[in-house]
């Protein structure tokens, strides 16, 4: 016998008219099982965390979307963003940390760029959903 089959209802206390909020069914321990393999593992979704996290940051994201055009040096992403250079290059520490972007070396100036194609897909994914209307 399932421990549901003679709950009654669950009721809204908040709403005046009283509707029935659910209405407890039995549990597929087959679906139950299925989900539990593919739920995601606590350090995977510690480290995803910790990158949305990061992404949290409109200065980051402002960079991210020069970035996702193309390559440029401190003084150029400072100029673009009407940012201080040094603000400029905090954000771009914390960036390369997380491995969002890296970096080239050309003569006295370095050069910034996504680090590889997944950084920009997820730019791109989260710019389209965005500007999608209902």
């Amino acid at each position: 016998m399932n421990v549901f089959s003679s709950a009654k209802p669950i009721k809204s206390t908040e709403n005046k008219n009283d509707l029935i909020l659910c209405k407890p069914h039995q549990i597929e321990p087959e679906l139950i099982e299925t989900c539990k393999t593919q739920i995601l593992a606590s350090d995977k979704a510690q480290k995803m965390a910790e990158f949305f996290s990061l992404l949290g940051d409109s200065n980051r994201l402002r960079i991210l979307s020069v970035l996702a055009q193309q390559e440029l040096c401190v003084c150029d992403l400072a100029a673009t963003l009407d940012m201080s250079e040094s603000a400029v290059s905090h954000q771009l520490r914390t960036l390369k940390v997380m491995r969002l972007v890296g970096y080239q070396k050309r003569g006295r100036k370095v050069f910034y760029h996504l680090l590889d194609h997944h950084v920009l897909e997820l730019y791109r994914s989260v710019a389209e959903h965005l500007d999608e209307t209902d």
